[in-house]
């Protein structure tokens, strides 16, 4: 049994491939696996660490704007196309998969495409509300489109090749219930809010979080755990901006920190979440069951993360706030408004489970066996 896998560019691409390949292995050990990306770094840092091979291929994604530069990148683009489709031809000669699985980015075109001319197992997954550009072009060729999002139908050639996945999520966050997570770090008394904008941070929101944080600080509404993002710089940044609005010092029941190391652990405890709505991001969130306020980043590429926003505040499981115009304090008022009406907290908790899913990787692994054994 051979898998090719095809994933690049975010974490949120090659975490779900790196789920799903690790419980195939699990099932067969003498299986072979082979990765494809772009060689970008996070590829080369991620897929060899968690053991498996990765071979890079010639790729580039196309500029969606007509300045100068973005027509060269496309003209780039396009011969790069050409390279990258002789080189997955070679990859399919050599490793001869049973079946790919592509889980997004646009390393996945020339694979599956390939792949799928070859009438190979082909199936990609879409972690997104609204399908990307690559996989609405592969809908109508591959086998299967396994979706966490049910809108996703709405965009594909052939909706009824689409199945309802959800997207994989790490072991850690399905560990421990909340009263369990809670006693493990220690909280009890207020409710636990946990914020954060993504590793490299959002400075704008960061910028926000000093007034909830100044706020918090002088009513202790709530037990505040805020990762910054941008390593010690920006824990640095934020004490610099508290400095600046009065704040010297913080109480025992606010924390700041660069990274949320154990994040399925204090996920899993709090009572409220605030963060962006990346789409690994929202199927933790969902998985838990847990309540969020959402400030979709503006700086996503056909602003995907809005429209994944929306199908959660449209579940009811969400609150949705815009990052244009948005204030530290009404962010603050939002929060504290919401966690005292316990009712409601219950209410988003509801309509957050009610698109979760638990066993994504096992469903993912279930339709690729069934393609095998067809």
């Amino acid at each position: 049994m051979r898998f090719l896998f095809a994933c690049g560019g975010t974490a949120g691409h090659i975490n779900p491939a790196l789920a799903v390949a690790g419980k195939l292995r699990e099932l067969f050990p003498d299986a072979g696996f082979l990765f494809v990306g772009s060689g970008r770094e996070l590829e080369k840092r991620l897929v060899p660490a968690a053991g498996f091979d990765l071979k890079n291929i010639t790729i580039t994604g196309f500029a969606r704007g007509v300045k100068p530069g973005d027509i060269k990148h496309n003209l780039k683009t396009l011969r790069n196309l050409s390279v990258s489709d002789r080189e997955c031809k070679a990859i399919l000669d050599e490793f001869a998969p049973d079946a790919v699985i592509g889980t997004g980015g646009y390393v996945c075109w020339p694979v599956l495409k390939n792949a799928a001319k070859r009438h190979i197992p082909t199936l990609i997954h879409e972690s997104n509300a609204v399908p990307g550009l690559t996989t609405k072009m592969l809908s109508g060729r591959v086998d299967r489109v396994m979706a966490a999002f049910p809108s996703v139908r709405d965009h594909c050639k052939r909706p009824e090749r689409v199945v309802i996945t959800g997207t994989p999520i790490r072991e850690d966050f399905l560990r421990y219930t909340r009263e369990e997570a809670k006693r493990r770090l220690g909280v009890s008394g207020k409710p636990l809010v946990v914020s954060f904008w993504g590793s490299l941070g959002a400075d704008d929101m960061n910028s926000k979080m000093a007034e909830f944080i100044r706020l918090n600080c002088r009513s202790g509404a709530v037990r505040h755990l805020h990762a910054t993002g941008s390593g010690e710089a920006g824990v640095k940044r934020m004490i610099e901006r508290l400095g600046t609005l009065g704040v010297y010092g913080l109480p025992d029941w606010v924390d700041i920190m660069p990274y949320i190391d154990n994040m399925g652990t204090e996920m899993t405890a709090a009572d409220l979440i605030l963060c962006r709505a990346g789409a690994s991001t929202l199927a933790e969130i969902t998985a838990l069951g847990r309540a969020a306020v959402l400030v979709p980043s503006p700086n996503v590429t056909n602003d995907q993360q809005t429209k994944n926003a929306r199908e959660l505040e449209k579940a009811g499981g969400a609150v949705v706030l815009t990052e244009e115009g948005l204030t530290g304090e009404r962010l603050y008022n939002t929060v504290v408004g919401l966690l005292r009406d316990k009712e409601r907290i219950l209410s988003l908790e509801r309509g957050s489970a009610a698109l979760g899913v638990k066993d994504a990787c096992s469903r993912i692994v279930e339709n690729i066996l069934d393609f095998l054994q067809k």
